[in-house]
């Protein structure tokens, strides 16, 4: 990289704080408010159950196909990440592109695990287990809704930046794209790690008669 094109360093320590970036304080809150919620309604789960003597609910076999799936966008996230740092243009919007793709399975075999539900006369309505597995699935899928924008709009500006060498040098070596890619990231993980929980809690819970 020619000077002219170098950041001063001290333009790069903003960003190279990562740990006290406000927008890393902000999703740090952001994620413990979720975990606090999600938290709180297993636990609500746990007691309702217990007080009202509920049957467990079994979980449609596709809550673990989608297991799998959002830990492949995981995987793609990585993908991208890695492909951002080695300047790889073709691999960086590839990884953005799979992600989005990966996140579009999710939620369309998630329609299709509430429909698996239905057909078993599992509804919303049927009894408080219920109504928290509908829920708490649900919360967890608006989540994964709200993640998308965010993706569209990397994924946009990549194709938008990155036609010529030098605007893909100049993208490549913007630091504020890449401290948001790294928080996008930590949110995707987060959301990964969050509905294994959720799997693995309903699942120990059927287990518990």
């Amino acid at each position: 990289m020619s000077e002219e094109l170098k950041k001063p360093e001290e333009y790069y320590d903003e960003y190279q704080n990562f740990a006290f970036h406000p927008k890393n304080v902000l999703l740090i809150l952001l994620l413990i408010s979720l975990t606090g919620l999600f938290l709180s309604l297993s636990a609500a789960f746990i007691y309702t159950r217990v007080q009202s003597n509920l049957p467990p609910i079994k979980l449609p076999n596709i809550f673990m196909f989608n297991t799998l799936i959002l830990l492949a966008s995981s995987g793609t996230m990585v993908w991208a990440k890695r492909a951002y740092k080695s300047d790889h243009t073709l691999n960086y919007q590839r990884a953005l592109l799979a992600t989005m793709l990966l996140s579009i399975v999710f939620m369309i075999a998630q329609y299709i695990g509430w429909r698996t539900l239905f057909s078993q006369d599992i509804f919303v309505h049927s009894d408080n287990s219920a109504g928290y597995l509908y829920v708490i699935s649900a919360l967890h899928f608006a989540h994964v809704i709200a993640g998308l924008p965010f993706l569209g709009v990397f994924l946009w500006r990549a194709r938008y930046h990155m036609k010529e060498p030098i605007t893909v040098l100049v993208y490549f070596s913007d630091p504020e794209k890449q401290l948001r890619l790294r928080l996008l990231t930590i949110y995707w993980h987060f959301l990964d790690g969050l509905w294994i929980y959720l799997v693995m809690f309903f699942w120990i819970n059927y287990l518990i008669q």
